[in-house]
């Protein structure tokens, strides 16, 4: 039980595969700018996690050293497909705005990283838990940045990121633009950047206080 909550907390916050290790910057970055693309793929590369832990887990004894890499990104791009393809399916407005960035799950840093770190060396089911909690935690990331951006960005909620007013929005607006403008910076590349910064920052001031009260 120690262990578990232990894989719960380091992925959602001590081990935050995006505030705190620095990965998958790129899709943190270009898909934030509403909530609903900013979860959907936070929850893609949750269950591409789970299921690339899991197998090459169950396979590590048998992947041989010199080709270890190449294996995790067979196996890592067959389940990236398989989202693909359900995201198609089930999902088609998602899978069209989050575009190149569901295939490039294959190469997303967090995915190969914990492949790598902790599937290739430890059991089926820790390793299934430990790529729940880092995509949890990659989830929890995107959510954040991206609620942040499309609330100070848009004024709306759960968009799918067209303008306010227009025939084919759908959403919340939770700030109308004649009552506070939206800041526009907020939803340009930059205000990606910026927003990233300050809840990094903001993640880091939580995490030495709790240092501090852990020490005292």
């Amino acid at each position: 039980m120690n262990k578990t909550l232990a894989q719960f907390r380091n992925g959602l916050f001590t081990q935050n595969p995006t505030l705190v290790l620095l990965l998958g910057m790129c899709p943190a970055l270009a898909v934030s700018t509403t909530l609903l693309n900013g979860l959907g793929m936070g929850l893609c590369a949750t269950l591409v996690l789970i299921c690339s832990n899991t197998v090459i887990s169950a396979l590590r004894r048998l992947i041989p050293e010199k080709i270890r890499i190449a294996a995790y990104v067979v196996i890592i791009a067959g389940f990236v497909t398989a989202v693909e393809m359900l995201l198609g399916a089930y999902l088609p407005s998602l899978s069209k705005s989050l575009g190149l960035f569901i295939p490039l799950i294959v190469v997303n840093c967090i995915i190969l990283a914990r492949a790598e770190a902790f599937a290739s060396k430890n059991g089926v089911a820790r390793s299934a838990l430990d790529g729940l909690t880092m995509g949890l935690g990659f989830t929890m990331s995107m959510g954040i940045i991206s609620l942040i951006r499309e609330v100070l960005g848009n004024g709306t909620l759960f968009s799918n990121g067209k303008p306010v007013g227009s025939a084919d929005f759908t959403g919340l607006v939770l700030i109308p633009p004649d009552v506070f403008p939206p800041v526009l910076a907020i939803a340009m590349p930059m205000g990606g950047f910026l927003t990233l910064g300050f809840v990094i920052a903001a993640m880091q001031r939580i995490m030495s206080r709790r240092r501090k009260e852990g020490k005292a």
